[in-house]
């Protein structure tokens, strides 16, 4: 029971993904993967966007985008 409801709540297993993509296809992205998860159930998720100030790709010495 949950604030006056009651819920059946299955106990599936939680998984973590993190990825990083240019700021170009980040709301494609996020479209995407919403449209994926969505289940419309309690525990479907949540989706955080952070930036990342440096990218360097350390075997080339690649940074920006181009290490992506």
């Amino acid at each position: 029971v949950y604030r006056g409801s009651e819920y059946n709540v299955k106990y599936l297993p939680k998984i973590k993904i993190e990825i990083v993509v240019d700021k170009k296809i980040e709301e494609k992205v996020i479209k995407t993967i919403q449209n994926s998860a969505n289940t419309g159930e309690i525990g479907d998720g949540k989706i955080f966007v952070s930036n990342i100030e440096t990218i360097m790709r350390i075997r080339t010495g690649e940074t920006g985008s181009d290490a992506l």
